[in-house]
């Protein structure tokens, strides 16, 4: 199993025999075997911020907050891969300071716009029996208010926990979740497996975090239709720009 994710995650163009002896490039026999193991996951895994959303919530909240230029730049360094995901959102956070009251009113007045074709997905993916789960380096708060709309229980929400002091100050975050740092979404991943005994998880999000998640994810789909980000566009196998394109893939079968 374990020399199966590999293949699927990290294949390059090297080449197999097919039945006709032809060279078939691995890449496509990889997307066949990515699109197979899709149609039959046990859970799929969404990122929220760009993918599930069309905006990055803690960029939202920077703005409410009055620092939107320069926690906007940071967001594009820690998506591009080049710091590491817990120093970005401490050096963001810190800018930011959002108190409670903040948070609470940003989700009420400006509640974050789900991307296109992600709640007819959703719905689909329940249908057929699929567990749905939120993994996020937002805030627990923001992801769960998404997760209602989609009807996703609170218990398949991970996310950072932003932290208060009585009067609503900001105080921190919880360090210890593991969305909290890089590889964090691939130990989700993991305890998933291990507490569900899924044998088919697939990952779909927009960033670098999301794509590092497979393995242990059995299948990475990177995800454009908000945002590209150039490293995830040139290193996955399925990338695509608009949710249809997997509701497709579900009604082939």
């Amino acid at each position: 199993m374990a020399q199966d994710r590999v293949q699927h995650c990290h294949a390059e163009n090297d080449f197999i025999l097919s039945s006709h002896s032809k060279k078939v490039p691995r890449r496509m026999a990889s997307l066949l075997e990515m699109k197979e193991i899709f149609r039959n996951a046990d859970a799929v895994c969404f990122d929220v911020d760009s993918t599930v959303i069309r905006e990055e919530g803690i960029d939202e909240l920077a703005k409410f907050c009055g620092v939107g230029d320069a926690v906007a730049e940071m967001t594009r360094r820690a998506m591009g891969g080049t710091v590491t995901f817990k120093a970005a959102l401490t050096a963001r956070l810190g800018l930011i300071r959002p108190s409670y009251e903040q948070v609470q009113k940003l989700i009420s007045d400006n509640p974050p716009q789900l991307t296109p074709g992600i709640r007819e997905l959703v719905s689909r993916l329940h249908q057929r029996g699929v567990q749905v789960f939120l993994v996020s380096g937002g805030f627990q708060s923001i992801v769960e208010h998404v997760a209602s709309q989609l009807n996703i229980p609170a218990a398949n929400v991970f996310a950072n926990r932003l932290k208060f002091y009585f009067n609503g100050e900001y105080a921190g975050f919880d360090e210890t979740q593991p969305t909290a740092e890089s590889g964090g979404k691939g130990k989700v991943i993991a305890h998933l497996k291990e507490q569900f005994q899924f044998k088919k998880v697939v990952m779909i999000g927009d960033g670098a975090t999301d794509m590092e998640a497979c393995p242990p994810a059995d299948c990475f789909i990177g995800f454009g239709g908000n945002v590209i980000r150039k490293q995830v566009k040139e290193k996955a196998k399925w990338y695509i720009t608009h949710f249809d394109e997997l509701l497709k893939e579900l009604e082939e079968r």
